[in-house]
């Protein structure tokens, strides 16, 4: 049975926290290109190079996806995959679509973890940030997937950079 739980932090040093995780989740774009926010910061600790040499033959992914790539310097940190979701950006003309593709890519996240043998992934907020999905609303969504998941993958880690965050995600986790 998967559990998730909520950690504060930067996801690319969890360790520094004691804290041992598999996997990473990008929040991606479809080019799979570099970005800002938690996307640069793993780009950053990965080796931007290496990472976007990746992405780069892999092709990109399509919204509501995700795809793995090595973690290259994340290994040093005890992370083996980055894998690279790609969420909605908001859109209020249509919350039902976003709601779908946002749900499609924590669903696309945890299949391929379960595809990687992946035991532990740290996950951050995906959308919330310059994609601009409301927090309330992405936290739900992902609470809901994450809770609803079976397979042997053991934990996932909601991480927040912020405890504002952190405290929706809580709440979200408890009313799943």
């Amino acid at each position: 049975m998967t559990t998730a739980r909520v950690v504060v932090g930067d996801i690319t040093r969890l360790d520094e926290q004691g804290i041992t995780v598999d996997a990473i989740v990008n929040a991606a774009n479809e080019h799979l290109a570099a970005g800002s926010g938690v996307c640069g910061a793993i780009f950053a600790a990965a080796g931007h190079a290496e990472l976007s040499a990746a992405c780069r033959a892999v092709g990109g992914c399509p919204t509501g996806s995700a795809v793995a790539t090595p973690a290259f310097g994340l290994e040093a940190h005890g992370v083996r995959h980055v894998i690279h979701a790609v969420g909605p950006a908001f859109r209020a003309d249509d919350p039902d679509g976003s709601d779908r593709l946002l749900a499609s890519a924590y669903r696309s996240v945890l299949a391929v973890a379960e595809e990687l043998g992946v035991e532990r992934v740290a996950v951050p907020a995906i959308s919330t940030g310059i994609y601009g999905f409301p927090q309330q609303r992405a936290a739900a969504i992902a609470a809901r997937e994450v809770t609803a998941h079976e397979g042997r993958l053991q934990e996932v880690l909601l991480v927040a950079y912020d405890r504002g965050t952190a405290e929706g995600l809580r709440e979200a986790l408890a009313g799943s």
